[in-house]
């Protein structure tokens, strides 16, 4: 169960990142409306999981010294990293999600590292009763 709340919070996070920043574009080719734009932020939001779980730990632990030296900060650029990994992994089809710049993937990536932190307080944790 905690999975799938997991799972929500990141497509909520990822459609808030879009409708906020003007260049992060959420792809749908059919025109269904709403449950159209619902099956495709549901669709990245499990790549982005996927990228998240398989990748970033991987470069996580590849730019460990770059996080020291930083002192952190050097994260918000993985993370940017695994949004734009995202969006061309999902470029590949015709629906997905599009990161237009730098910029973008960076304030994209802050607004869902923000949204999921907030909204992950009300989650229970895999082992806690």
């Amino acid at each position: 169960m905690a999975l799938l709340l997991r799972l929500i919070i990141n497509a909520v996070a990822i459609w808030i990142a879009s409708a906020l920043v003007p260049n992060i574009q959420l792809i749908s080719p059919e025109n269904n409306g709403a449950t159209g734009k619902v099956i495709v932020v549901l669709i990245v939001a499990v790549i982005f999981g996927l990228v998240n779980a398989l990748v970033k730990p991987i470069v996580k632990l590849l730019s460990l010294p770059l996080v020291i030296v930083t002192l952190g900060l050097f994260l918000l650029i993985i993370n940017a990293l695994m949004l734009w990994l995202t969006a061309v992994i999902t470029s590949t089809t015709e629906y997905g999600l599009r990161v237009h710049g730098v910029f973008a993937a960076l304030v994209g990536a802050i607004i869902i590292t923000v949204v999921n932190w907030v909204l992950g307080i009300f989650v229970p944790e895999g082992g806690r009763d």
